[in-house]
């Protein structure tokens, strides 16, 4: 059976100018100058991901993981190489189209406090309504299902200020489901949560994938848990691709060193690798 890429990506780069301050003194006088110097954020990055599959995204802070995920999702263009969606690259599909293609769940969202949950839900029908913008029987069906597996059904007439973080996150994961795609990506979906909301999360995206066949690409800060939910992992180290494969095979002590700079030990719990990070 001829294996099927949901996503590519393809010799990625990105740039970015930084000033730089830098201070001369000359007969006791003290100028400020600038001086502009390149960056390059990501370095020919390429991979792909599997129909179905869960890719965990992981790195220390800087190492370009925000950079690549915006790369894969429209909010940054590359200097080089390109993104194919189900073969067909995402630079030339306009932005609603993506929409009905790809949801994704940033890592800091905001709304009106006085939002209620299936109000804000809803809006991931946008990509989907008309001239109009009136919502018909199939996007209540979607916004239903949404907040259905997402367990916040019963807070559809709540305000979203009068919710636990781990709740909110929920809704906005119903609303990215609500446009009905089959990729979704999530940046540090568990940021700021405890643990017991950040294993829900990660629970419920498992199930999103297990259950109902959806692509998942995630970044995620805890590296034991991008090894226990993720299918494939790619490590990244100095906006290039380090390690790339299923955890068991390339989360090793030496590939830890490599993407954290710091030497910690691997070891098994209940058959799983598991990083100890004290």
């Amino acid at each position: 059976m001829e294996e099927k890429h949901a996503i590519e990506v393809t010799d990625l780069v990105i740039s970015y100018q930084n000033l730089k301050k830098t201070s001369i003194k000359k007969n006791l006088l003290h100028f400020n100058r600038q001086k502009a110097d390149r960056f390059v954020a990501v370095k020919g990055i390429s991979f792909y991901v599997r129909e179905g599959e869960i890719l965990g995204i992981i790195g220390k802070n800087g190492c370009g993981k925000s950079t690549l995920f915006s790369l894969m999702t429209k909010n940054l263009d590359p200097a080089k190489g390109k993104v194919l969606l189900g073969g067909k690259n995402i630079a030339r599909l306009r932005l609603n189209e993506f929409a009905r293609k790809v949801a994704i769940v940033h890592q800091y969202n905001t709304a009106a406090d006085d939002i209620t949950v299936e109000r804000l839900v809803s809006f991931g029908r946008t990509p989907h309504l008309g001239m109009l913008g009136i919502r018909g029987e199939e996007d209540e069906r979607y916004v239903n299902w949404a907040m259905e597996v997402t367990n916040v059904s019963q807070f559809r007439e709540r305000e979203l200020s009068r919710l636990s973080g781990g709740q909110r996150q929920r809704v906005w994961i119903a609303m990215a489901l609500a446009q009905g795609t089959e990729i979704l990506f999530l940046d540090e979906p568990t940021t700021y949560l405890d643990i017991r909301y950040q294993i829900e999360i990660l629970e419920l995206v498992r199930k999103l994938n297990r259950e109902f066949g959806m692509t998942i690409v995630m970044v995620l800060h805890d590296i034991n848990q991008s090894i226990y939910f993720s299918d494939k992992i790619i490590g990244l180290a100095g906006g290039k691709v380090i390690v790339e494969g299923e955890p068991e095979e390339v989360i090793t002590e030496e590939s830890i060193h490599e993407l954290y700079g710091i030497d910690l030990k691997v070891a098994r719990v209940d058959g799983r690798k598991f990083v100890l990070t004290v």
